[in-house]
């Protein structure tokens, strides 16, 4: 079987080196050399493993992976930077990568690292449990991310979009924390296509509807004005006292 590689990095030298040897290995390497090309393949093409440079041009590897995440949990990240300061490699790991290697590195060394991250890949596809246990539940809802189904407690079952489930799924992964519409508009939408800020509040009102027992008097979405959104579970705040 043949794995698909994504390589972001913008010497060009440098990433013909890296494809041209992981072609040797018998890999399918696709290559970008900025940050909005890689975060576009990433999102929508399958690979089995992303080798991200950290200062790419646009967008830099911290954010692709980030964006990255949201999404899939599984497929193995390994940075690659100029830098070495502790610092960045514990933003990389605390992002969701999976290693982290220093330029300049060894080729043989990276190439052991891939061929671990590829494995590791697969055994934690086998590992992950079934969609139905990929969920969240919070007053009398649950949330099934990975088939964007939602069970409301009126009893309803509603497909959602997979907006809606990127949006809900971005603000359940920052319970407690105002998230910028700006941010909103990165993560879920993308780079490219920018809606109104008119389309965010529609799905926050369509949350309401779903989930909130009175709509009107929403516990669970907020709107911080000229800030963004807020998603908070009270009832899970009170039982973790």
């Amino acid at each position: 079987m043949s794995y698909r590689i994504l390589l972001a990095e913008d010497e060009e030298s440098l990433r013909d080196m890296i494809a041209l040897n992981l072609d040797l290995e018998g890999y399918q390497v696709v290559t970008a050399k900025d940050g909005k090309t890689a975060l576009n393949r990433a999102l929508n093409e399958r690979f089995d493993l992303l080798i991200l440079d950290v200062m790419l041009p646009e967008i830099d590897g911290f954010e692709i992976c980030e964006s990255v995440r949201l999404e899939n949990q599984e497929v193995p990240i390994i940075f690659l930077t100029a830098k070495n300061a502790s610092g960045d490699r514990v933003q990389g790991l605390k992002l969701g990568a999976d290693d982290y290697l220093a330029k300049p590195f060894n080729l043989e060394e990276l190439l052991l690292r891939v061929q671990s991250l590829i494995k590791r890949g697969i055994d934690r596809k086998k590992a992950s449990p079934e969609p139905e246990a990929q969920h969240y539940s919070f007053g009398g809802n649950s949330v099934y991310f990975s088939q964007f189904r939602v069970s409301t407690h009126q009893g309803e079952q509603i497909t959602l979009t997979k907006k809606e489930i990127q949006l809900l799924k971005l603000l359940i992964e920052r319970k407690g924390e105002v998230v910028s519409r700006k941010l909103i508009l990165e993560k879920v939408w993308g780079y490219d296509i920018f809606p109104s800020t008119r389309t965010i509040d529609n799905f926050i009102l369509n949350f309401r509807k779903y989930f909130e027992p009175n709509p009107k008097e929403p516990r669970y979405f907020q709107s911080v004005r000229s800030v963004g959104y807020l998603f908070e579970n009270p009832e899970e705040e009170t039982t973790n006292r």
